[in-house]
């Protein structure tokens, strides 16, 4: 080790006064066989060749463009294993920015760049990292087939497969973007001093005066890089990431909502995101324009958010880390990059897997997601509400059949949801409908205006004739008499709890047990409507979380609930806080965490009788 040493002293001290270019090339290859060829495997050995080849280069500004070509074949060998120090960084930089085209960059930077996105664990300690693999990427870009290229290289590093094997890769690729998009915009984030907030924009005020200084952002230690941190790709489904550069503009939320939505709905403190970019016709100064290099490259990195939208295992773990909206809001106001991130939101939107198109909602409650920015009125919404209406239809479709989301819908979104009904919309039809069935809508002459939009087309007229069916139904169905307790047989359907129920009145009924049925979630539509009901027995049923948020909304007169052996998790099982007249709640032999178990038990006051065996909790 001395010896080792000893010689790295020497060519240290040989290169740190360079006579004859030829002479150090010699040098430095003499140098890289060494450490190549030495036994010890230490990564100093391989780390001090980098190191006095980064100060010499740093320190020699005259160098030819073919001295550098040599200088960086030579040392190649060395970054097959170990990333570049940080000088190095930068003049590889340089090189990608001067000489695009170079046969360096395809040969040498490759596997390099590959290197650092499979097995870097945090850029944020490695900026120059990042800024190595944007300008590598920039590089490929400037080649004659471009986009082509960069789409080849993004293959690449997922792989031939239908599952990425690197779980790194995706959130250093999107932690590069992300930096990359920012820094299109930092001329305007550097000068947010001199430009109208969003809120003054909303306003129409241009006035200086009242603007409050925003915090310094800077490119090197811009939080995106943070979702290169947070991000841990080694669990199959990721929870979302909370970006701490998370927008927040101070704006008083929207007074002109109807008061009892507003009281249903809570009342919100946190600043809405979307009511400060809805920027007044009259005031059209916020007009972005980059420059031609920051044109290309939003153009080059949105693009390649696109390309990993499109890998379908790669689209969960990429929802997660954009449900934030991890962008800055010069990006959110400029037309040019909302309209090309579309493409991305729409595959979020198409894409049947909860885990994907929840994350169109906000990351947290009080909070607009991309849903909100997209939907009419939004600023990024530029079509008639096509894509609104496809992101209402797929949540809908999934989980989010709720009497909160209808809420929502009515309180923000009702006017385009009836636009939409008008021209035939069947989503939104079936919208309009569940906010009658569900008493969402309060006015009376916002009722009769919903009624006479469901009759102008056929499918609404079709749509609300059933409901008036159901309604007449369920009238009957809760007149006072019929038994009070009440046991399904065993193996019994959803379509036979329906059945059943549409015989006769149970406004009495307490005490209903579908134990050891083949019940689901779809069967929580009927139970809702049962108003006298309080102990409900689901043992060993199909019913999962979405019934048991359905369930929580309706019956908070619950006092009774069996959930053991069924499929709910802790996403469905954290709604029951919301019902506090639970008195006894068996969730053996659930997927119950010790968490939401803790959580239930401060916010059911009432809860005297848990069952937790055979949970985590237990």
């Amino acid at each position: 080790m001395a010896a080792k040493e000893k010689k790295i002293y020497k060519y240290k001290k040989v290169l740190s006064n360079p006579s004859r270019w030829e002479v150090v090339l010699k040098e430095i290859r003499t140098l890289v066989d060494m450490a190549l060829t030495s036994p010890l495997q230490d990564d100093s050995i391989h780390q001090a060749p980098l190191e006095i080849v980064s100060k010499l280069l740093s320190e020699n500004n005259n160098l030819t463009t073919q001295d550098h070509e040599s200088i960086i074949v030579a040392i190649a060998p060395l970054l097959e294993n170990n990333h570049p120090p940080p000088d190095l960084c930068e003049f590889f930089c340089k090189h990608c920015r001067e000489r695009p085209r170079s046969m360096v960059v395809i040969e040498v930077f490759t596997p390099v760049v590959q290197r650092i996105l499979k097995h870097n664990m945090d850029f944020g300690k490695c900026p120059r990292l990042r800024l190595f693999t944007q300008e590598y990427i920039l590089a490929l870009n400037e080649l004659n087939a471009g986009m082509e290229v960069v789409k080849k290289f993004i293959h690449s590093m997922h792989g031939p497969t239908g599952q990425c094997p690197h779980p790194r890769v995706l959130p250093n690729l999107v932690a590069v973007c992300l930096a990359a998009i920012y820094s299109c915009y930092e001329e305007f984030i550097n000068s947010r001093d001199n430009s109208p907030s969003l809120k003054e924009i909303r306003n129409g005020c241009q006035q200086q005066c009242d603007r409050k200084p925003n915090l310094p952002l800077r490119l090197l230690h811009t939080s995106p890089d943070l979702v290169s941190q947070e991000a841990t790709l080694t669990e199959s489904r990721l929870k979302p990431v909370i970006v701490t550069n998370e927008i927040h503009v101070e704006v008083e939320r929207n007074n002109t909502a109807n008061q009892k939505m507003t009281a249903n709905v809570g009342n919100d403190s946190e600043p809405n995101l979307i009511d400060c970019l809805m920027v007044s016709p009259t005031c059209s100064t916020m007009s972005i324009e980059l420059s031609a290099q920051a044109d290309r490259i939003l153009g080059c990195y949105v693009e390649i958010l696109k390309m990993l939208s499109d890998y379908d295992d790669w689209r969960p773990a990429l929802a997660s880390l954009l449900q934030p909206i991890p962008f800055p809001k010069e990006a959110l106001a400029h037309e040019k990059f909302t309209k090309e991130l579309k493409y991305v939101i729409q595959r979020f939107a198409e894409d049947p897997r909860q885990e994907v198109h929840s994350c169109l909602l906000s990351v947290r409650a009080g909070k607009d997601g991309w849903f909100q920015l997209y939907s009419p009125g939004g600023v990024a919404c530029d079509d008639d509400g096509e894509l609104f209406a496809s992101m209402v239809h797929i949540l809908m479709g999934s989980c989010y059949k709720t009497k909160k989301f209808l809420l929502s819908l009515a309180e923000n979104k009702l006017g385009p949801c009836m636009l939409l009904a008008l021209r035939g919309n069947q989503t939104m039809v079936e919208i309009l409908c569940l906010m009658l069935e569900y008493n969402i809508i309060d006015n009376n002459d916002t009722q009769l205006q919903i009624i006479s939009t469901l009759e102008s087309t056929d499918v609404g007229k079709r749509m609300y004739e059933q409901l008036c069916d159901r309604q007449r139904e369920l009238k009957e169905l809760q007149r006072k008499g019929g038994p009070t307790r009440l046991t399904l047989p065993s193996k019994s359907t959803d379509a036979d709890l329906a059945r059943l129920l549409s015989s006769g009145s149970f406004g009495n009924l307490e005490n209903l047990s579908l134990a050891f049925t083949n019940v689901t979630s779809a069967c929580a539509e009927h139970l809702i409507k049962l108003p006298s009901l309080k102990q409900l027995n689901l043992w060993s049923t199909q019913f999962g979380d979405a019934g048991l948020r359905l369930l929580s909304e309706h019956l908070t007169m619950l006092q009774v609930l069996n959930l053991c052996e069924t499929p709910v998790t802790d996403a469905g099982l954290l709604a029951l806080s919301s019902m506090k007249s639970l008195c006894s709640l068996n969730m053996n032999s659930t997927k119950l965490s010790a968490d939401t178990y803790e959580d239930l038990k401060a916010k059911l006051p009432n809860l005297k009788e848990v069952d937790v065996r055979y949970t985590e909790a237990w």
